[in-house]
């Protein structure tokens, strides 16, 4: 997969806002003001999401997969860095995307939900 159809995917959730917080190469995305995942590309032009996990099922992935591994500059327990160029399947990676935005909205306070679902009415 390449970095441009994952961002347009990321960029396809209800409520989802790019940014760049950091430097004009990193993208930060949020919903509700909270970021639920970040794309950029590490030395050597490898690309990346960073991805919000449950722990229990972070451990399983980076075990199974040598894609994925502890978060970059991340809370290592809560999020995953996902290199997206290697045998990683586009709808295993859409999967772990979706899983990220779900966490994150879940835990929106009620008025923040209700305003992401309302946005583009």
């Amino acid at each position: 997969m390449k970095l441009e159809k994952a961002v347009q995917y990321i960029l396809e959730k209800k409520g989802a806002k790019e940014s760049y917080p950091f430097d004009m190469e990193t993208k930060v995305f949020k919903v509700g003001g909270k970021m639920f995942a970040l794309a950029s590309v590490h030395e050597a032009d490898r690309e990346s999401l960073n991805l919000k996990s449950i722990p229990e099922v972070s451990e399983r992935l980076r075990q199974t997969h040598e894609e994925i591994i502890p978060g970059y500059h991340m809370n290592k327990r809560h999020w995953n860095t996902v290199y997206i160029d290697g045998n990683l399947t586009d709808e295993f990676i859409f999967e772990l995307i979706d899983i990220s935005y779900e966490l994150v909205f879940e835990k929106l306070s009620g008025i923040q939900r209700e305003a992401v679902l309302r946005e583009d009415e």
